[in-house]
């Protein structure tokens, strides 16, 4: 810990998952002193997110496969060293005159607190995991319709699930373990739709050799679904949401390589509730607007460029877990301990800590789970033909209830073949999510009217990533330069 509270940290970390809880314990037990600062009440991120004492929840495990490897994470935050700030909401991370860093964050649970934060340190370290992607389909607003990874949210964390009867929807491997977790839990699960399929993996069999463990999880996951009879329907998508003050049923229709659907194929499937994710995009906007650069992921999302030892392109930053691209709390967890000790080497000044046996065991590791985290993504990236399942009356952007039709409109009347010149037009992505929801369809929908016809490879640079009252920012102080902490 710093000696006193105007005195810097060494060493700054944004989020508290499995990246951040990992990077923060490593450069605690090389003696830095490290401030981590997150927006939930508790350690864990999205992953081990469960449920809060006052829930009484006598066996929290049982929500996850992997609890012993959270305890032994959690434990690092009571070794000393590590300043753990819970409902730290950060919105801008600066660089100040005297080259320090700080993370501005506004506090209290909603980020109502009465006094913002700035937590000034000598270097960063960037854990803030990703958001789930959705592609719009028409019905996807009615009540009922929710995230995947929303709804085992709300199972880990508030014991509860967003209906009786749900069909699991979308692409990617989360949808195989929230469907499982819903089973497990007494939820009637019909069907799993997958629009991809899983033969995409078998044109990387090194990935699939040298990582064994996700075999096993699927593994796992496959046999929780056989269990509760679970049927999987892959190259298949939800086209459609039916309901008047709820959903009741979806159309479920076979759809081809690119995602079209196939004429005759449609199945209407009776539920109350429906939990759709299309994969992850990786959360970056804290830094992107530092000038961070960009890599584009094998699924079409934008994540940080990272070196051997997870710095990114702007000196003193670092990144570790989906930020760097989706990987699985695994991945996430070996990047937040190479980027600790990364840190430590730097600050200390002692470069032969990233030599140890330790640190070669890190990243050969690190490759490995990045090379089929690479590989996952390829197989499962969204197709170019989903928008095929919209009508022009269809809502893209939730917020501002911004449609197809009038996206459309933009593109063919008014040449918008970019995300940001349709957000101009339209105010698609003004809203109160700032496009966490409709982003990725809106660029999608833009870049229609061009020759790729894909989505166009732009990364998020906003100087503010969540919303922030006009007295916050009027009432920021400029941090003590060199010169005057010299007086």
């Amino acid at each position: 810990m710093p000696s006193s509270a105007s005195e810097p940290y060494d060493l700054t970390v944004i989020g508290a998952g499995a990246a951040g809880l990992a990077g923060a314990g490593a450069a605690a037990r090389l003696g830095l002193s490290v401030a981590l600062l997150d927006a939930s009440g508790q350690p864990g991120g999205q992953y081990f997110r469960h449920p809060a004492p006052a829930l009484g929840a006598r066996r929290p495990q049982a929500l996850h496969h992997d609890w012993s490897a959270f305890t032994h994470l959690r434990r690092g935050l009571a070794s000393g060293g590590i300043d753990h700030r819970t409902f730290h909401h950060v919105w801008t991370v600066t660089r100040d005159s005297d080259g320090l860093w700080s993370a501005h964050a506004l506090t209290g649970a909603d980020g109502d607190g009465d006094r913002p934060a700035r937590v000034r340190a000598r270097a960063i370290l960037l854990a803030t995991g990703a958001y789930e992607r959705q592609l719009p389909f028409p019905g996807w607003t009615l009540p009922g319709v929710v995230g995947a990874g929303g709804a085992q949210a709300m199972l880990k964390s508030g014991l509860v699930l967003p209906g009786k009867r749900i069909v699991v929807a979308g692409s990617g491997p989360l949808l195989l373990a929230v469907a499982s977790s819903l089973a497990g839990a007494g939820a009637d699960v019909p069907v799993v739709v997958e629009a991809s399929g899983y033969l995409g993996y078998a044109r990387h069999p090194r990935a699939l050799a040298t990582n064994p463990h996700k075999l096993l999880e699927a593994a796992v996951h496959g046999s929780a679904l056989l269990r509760h009879r679970v049927s999987l329907r892959t190259r298949s998508a939800v086209t459609e949401a039916h309901g008047t003050d709820r959903v009741e049923a979806v159309t479920v229709s076979r759809i081809d390589r690119h995602w079209r659907p196939v004429p005759g194929t449609d199945r209407r499937i009776a539920c109350d509730a429906l939990a759709v994710g299309h994969g992850l995009i990786p959360q970056t906007e804290l830094v992107t607007g530092l000038g961070c650069a960009t890599r584009r992921t094998p699924d079409g999302t934008q994540a940080l460029s990272l070196d051997d030892f997870q710095e990114t392109s702007v000196a003193g930053l670092w990144a570790a877990g989906e930020t760097g691209g989706t990987g699985g709390w695994q991945l996430a967890r070996t990047e937040g301990e190479l980027a600790g000790i990364a840190v430590a080497a730097r600050l200390r000044g002692e470069p032969t800590l990233t030599g140890s046996a330790r640190v070669r065991k890190l990243r050969r590791r690190r490759d490995r789970m990045r090379a089929f985290a690479d590989a996952m993504a390829a197989a499962h990236s969204p197709g170019p033909g989903w928008s095929d399942w919209l009508t022009d009356d269809t809502d893209v952007c939730r917020c501002e209830e911004v449609t197809a039709g009038r996206i459309h409109e933009a593109v063919t009347c008014f040449g918008a073949h970019d995300a940001r010149t349709v957000k101009l037009l339209t105010r698609a992505g003004m809203g109160w999510c700032q496009g966490r929801m409709c982003a990725t369809a809106v660029a999608c929908l833009a870049a229609s009217g061009t020759a790729e016809g894909t989505v166009p490879p732009s990364a998020e640079r906003r100087p503010l990533a969540v919303p922030v009252p006009l007295g916050v920012l009027g009432a920021l102080e400029e941090p003590p330069s060199t010169a005057e902490s010299a007086d």
